[in-house]
């Protein structure tokens, strides 16, 4: 029965967000890919960073997939591609301040790029140092073309056409999120697993996601099975309607006015947990537009990762349990 409940819920999931995840994706490359921007902020290609810290999800090797991952730098910021092995990377808080909670950053970038500094390590050094363990994910993505030249022109002829793609099949969407929803699933996984070493909560353990990362957040939450985030955080991802489960987490969601991707969709997805009488906390601000992450900028959407935290202490996760605190259970 309960197979089949869950069957029934990642068809509704799909299904409500399917067309959304899609131009998302999409539209989200285009704007990286689009001559409109300014010279300083185009693609440059970088070395690797040293990831000292990153431990392998053991999900096994993208299928299929040929190029090796790769890195470039736009807008002042670090971005991988064509991760073929999923990676998750700590960063812990001084033991002295550490609550116990912890939260799983995914960036996001279309399924095609990670914002793996401005949507990722800047978020999980912030979450640290208010004494929250963070674990960005770099999950698994769409394979790009190796050189950037070859990326580039991909991305033209991609949106050259003016033909409308077909509607997928729902089911066909859920299997298309499957490596990432697998990375998210290997993630919480290990961080319950080594949850003592970490001085985390297994309990207290949830997620926060950022455009495609949001995506995969609600994809986690509502189809990720064992991985039952205790909170979650949809930053800029599409708020289409969702079918709730009886025992979903507490929601915060941030988006601007003038996101030129998802401030006029509406907001189902805030409506979907409010009937489930679920927690839901959302904030709109003015300006910001999309992708501002940890960017400073002088709108107020810069507030919102002050908002979040302040909503993770509403819900006692800056505090260490009654119990004394991170360490694990079995």
């Amino acid at each position: 029965m309960r197979r089949i409940s869950n069957l029934l819920t990642k068809r509704a999931f799909a299904s409500s967000t399917y067309s959304r995840l899609v131009f998302a994706a999409l539209a989200l490359v285009a704007a990286l890919a689009s001559p409109a921007r300014a010279q300083d902020d185009r693609m440059t290609p970088i070395a690797t960073p040293a990831q000292p810290d990153a431990v392998e999800l053991g999900t096994g090797p993208l299928p299929g997939a040929k190029n090796p991952e790769s890195w470039h730098s736009q807008y002042g910021s670090k971005f991988a591609r064509n991760v073929t092995v999923a990676t998750l990377t700590p960063f812990l808080p001084d033991p002295a301040r550490a609550s116990g909670a912890a939260v799983v950053v995914a960036p996001g970038g279309g399924f095609r790029t990670l914002s793996m500094e401005n949507e990722g390590w800047n978020v999980a050094r912030a979450l640290a140092e208010r004494g929250v363990a963070a674990f960005v994910l770099k999950y698994r993505l769409n394979q790009t073309p190796a050189d950037m030249p070859g990326f580039e022109k991909s991305m033209r002829e991609m949106f050259s056409g003016t033909a409308r793609p077909p509607r997928p099949d729902p089911e066909k969407m859920m299997a298309g999120l499957a490596p990432q929803i697998a990375d998210a699933r290997a993630a919480f996984a290990l961080i319950r697993k080594r949850s003592a070493e970490w001085h985390v909560d297994p309990n207290r353990i949830g997620m926060v996601g950022f455009s495609a990362g949001a995506m995969l957040t609600m994809a986690t939450t509502l189809a990720g099975e064992d991985a039952k985030p205790a909170f979650i955080g949809d930053i800029y991802g599409p708020l289409a309607p969702v079918t709730v489960p009886a025992d979903a987490p507490p929601l915060f969601i941030a988006l601007a006015a003038d996101d030129p991707f998802f401030a006029n969709g509406g907001y189902g997805l805030i409506d979907s947990w409010k009937a489930a009488k679920r927690p839901v906390e959302f904030h709109l601000y003015e300006q910001g537009g999309h992708g501002f992450g940890m960017y400073p900028k002088e709108t107020t959407s810069t507030g919102w990762f002050d908002a979040f935290v302040r909503w993770l202490g509403m819900h006692g996760m800056l505090k260490r349990a009654a119990s004394g605190g991170g360490a694990a259970a079995n």
